[in-house]
């Protein structure tokens, strides 16, 4: 018989869409699964709806949040519920394709992986298709080839996307407390870089197991905040505060990491701090951003390398730019 598989479910405020992700996860080809959810306090009809599931299927079990947590903690809740050897996070807004998890477990197991993560397509509300590949659009793809069983993986930024996983419970020691520093840094960010710097071994599913709904009210979704910015020190000084969320969460947290990272860590947040006080230009440490952002395309790195370090020389260029995208339509 398949091992039992829980599937975690966080969800708030979801009644419009949760009715279709619920029957796409009961209904996959893999049966022996677990639903576990809690909800975070929804205000709306979630709650009605999950007692409606909760009592026609018995693999499906449910807490009530009474306070809401918020989706991290929430999550972190999940995790503590976990009963079976493997887990799955879920959102509650998606559609699962019906193999999903049968051939997710099935990257897992066949590559003796800790962790297995994949693709999207990414649709909208009426799951029409708006990009083929999220990983594509993101331009994440290049990089879970190149680094998907280092730490770098998961570093700079995250490249898995929490829906997409499945991970043996056994890391879930290694992942919670999940820590709350920082808003740019949350659950599957952090899952990955625990698995990544404790030399979990990392499996991609490059199939489009899921239809990853974008609707407006996503919590995390495809949008790019920078795209809506009009000037670079807009988009530069959301760059700083991103990284130093996600380094100064790193630091806050240092007994999690060994000891080799503990210093780089350090260091780029020491360097992400200093260039919140340069305007124009910035001619120190150099080296931290060549450690950082080494793993990028080049373009990526030089881009970064002007925004951060020339932003005088890098504000004519990006005025160009702005416009030019601004006349074919797409700011």
């Amino acid at each position: 018989m398949d091992e039992p598989i829980d599937i975690l479910l966080a969800t708030y405020n979801g009644e419009k869409y949760l009715k279709e992700q619920l029957d796409s996860i009961l209904n996959q080809t893999y049966k022996n699964i677990n639903l576990i959810i809690s909800d975070d306090a929804s205000k709306d009809g979630t709650r009605d709806i999950l007692k409606e599931y909760e009592e026609k299927d018995e693999r499906v079990k449910v807490f009530y949040q009474e306070n809401n947590l918020g989706y991290v903690k929430n999550f972190e809740f999940l995790l503590k519920q976990v009963q079976s050897g493997v887990f799955m996070l879920s959102d509650q807004d998606d559609v699962w394709l019906p193999e999903k998890v049968e051939k997710t477990y099935e990257a897992l197991k066949n590559n003796d992986a800790d962790l297995a993560f994949g693709d999207l397509e990414v649709v909208d509300q009426d799951l029409k298709t708006i990009y083929p590949s999220f990983n594509d659009f993101m331009k994440l793809s290049r990089k879970i080839k190149k680094y998907i069983n280092s730490y770098k993986l998961n570093y700079l930024y995250c490249c898995i996307t929490g829906c997409t996983l499945m991970l043996k419970a056994k890391w879930i020691s290694k992942i919670i407390p999940i820590p709350k520093d920082s808003k740019h840094l949350i659950h599957d960010h952090w899952i990955g870089i625990m698995v990544g710097v404790n030399n979990g071994k990392s499996v991609y599913v490059p199939e489009k197991y899921i239809k990853y709904r974008q609707h407006g009210d996503n919590q995390i979704g495809t949008e790019k905040l920078s795209h809506k910015f009009k000037k670079i020190e807009q988009v530069r000084n959301l760059f700083i505060d991103v990284k130093l969320g996600v380094f100064g969460t790193y630091v806050n947290n240092e007994e999690r990491f060994p000891e080799d990272l503990r210093k780089l860590n350090k260091d780029a947040y020491e360097y992400f701090s200093m260039l919140k006080n340069k305007k124009n230009f910035n001619f120190k440490k150099w080296g931290i951003f060549h450690k950082l952002y080494k793993t990028e395309t080049f373009m990526y790195y030089i881009e970064n390398f002007m925004i951060m370090n020339m932003p005088f020389l890098a504000r004519g260029l990006f005025n160009i730019r702005y416009a030019f995208l601004k006349m074919i339509g797409k700011r």
